[in-house]
């Protein structure tokens, strides 16, 4: 299994480009944007110089890496080779449901199909191939050549040669696989979302600030990054897209995404993405920064 396709260039597609290519693999990137495609090399040759610097890579192997990775803008061109293809799309389900059944169409009948999604039915998604046995979730985490774990999902129908065979490759990647059941949001955000949706019903409800909100976070929970912090850096569209996901799976209130959460993605302040969130990221507040390092 050399010869990998990645759907979706954004942050986790680049990010699982970067680990697979780093360890050997042929990756195809593929995304419709040549625009995104850019930037998630961009994004990747960043990333490995950021290693270089810490003495953990060499300049070698940040050229092999980059000699490993091909990109592509149409999916038959991608992975017409591909004994596996991560989908690493938009968190929405119409949109993979789409991809899937159109990868099902164009894939060689034995290529394993594996979604990145962080919370949406693989048994669902399998549902819209002629594959289900061969349909699996490999969950990374972000930042993905940072992060060890790897939430392997299984679906009703996915085969336990299919299961073996993603666990065994997260291995090769220096990853720690974890098996989960297929149901909404599976282990990580089940517990990760309510977490940081209660965060926001504190700032909502005026129990606190945002900065103490997370100071009391990282110092009391030893948290390396506060819940609001850390839901700018996921995205509130997908902390707000995965929490419905949970409600609508649950009908449970616990899940009800907070007012202000969906008011602000409305607004479009998803967090780092947009350049404001909880905190403000915009090129000025970043040359502030910067200044004050001079002062």
């Amino acid at each position: 299994m050399k010869n990998i396709a990645v759907i979706g260039a954004g942050t986790m597609g680049n990010g699982i480009t970067h680990v697979f290519a780093q360890n050997g693999f042929k990756v195809n990137l593929i995304d419709i944007s040549e625009a995104s495609l850019e930037k998630g090399l961009a994004t990747i040759v960043k990333n490995l110089d950021r290693l270089i610097a810490k003495e953990k890579i060499t300049e070698k192997i940040k050229s092999d890496t980059l000699a490993n990775i091909s990109t592509f803008t149409a999916i038959p061109d991608g992975v017409q080779n591909a004994a596996l293809v991560v989908e690493a799309a938009t968190e929405r389900k119409d949109l993979k449901l789409k991809i899937f059944k159109e990868l099902d169409e164009v894939c060689q009948s034995n290529t394993i199909l594996a979604t990145n999604t962080s919370s949406i039915s693989i048994t669902q998604i399998a549902a819209a191939t002629n594959r289900a046995d061969k349909v699996i979730g490999m969950h990374f985490m972000n930042p993905v050549p940072i992060m060890k774990l790897v939430e392997i999902i299984r679906g009703y129908n996915t085969s336990d040669e299919t299961t073996k065979a993603i666990m065994d490759l997260s291995l090769q990647l220096g990853k720690t696989p974890t098996e989960v059941n297929d149901y909404p949001g599976f282990v990580a955000n089940r517990i990760l979302m309510p977490m940081l949706n209660e965060a926001i019903e504190t700032l909502y409800n005026g129990v606190a600030g945002v900065n103490e909100i997370d100071t009391v976070m990282k110092l009391g929970m030893a948290h390396p990054m506060g819940p609001l912090q850390l839901a700018d850096f996921i995205g509130l569209d997908v902390c707000l897209s995965i929490l419905n996901v949970l409600y609508d799976g649950f009908k449970n209130p616990k899940y009800a995404p907070c007012p202000l959460l969906v008011n602000m993605v409305m607004a479009g302040k998803l967090g780092v993405k947009s350049g404001e969130g909880f905190y403000d990221y915009s090129e000025t507040k970043k040359a502030e920064k910067i200044a004050k390092q001079f002062v």
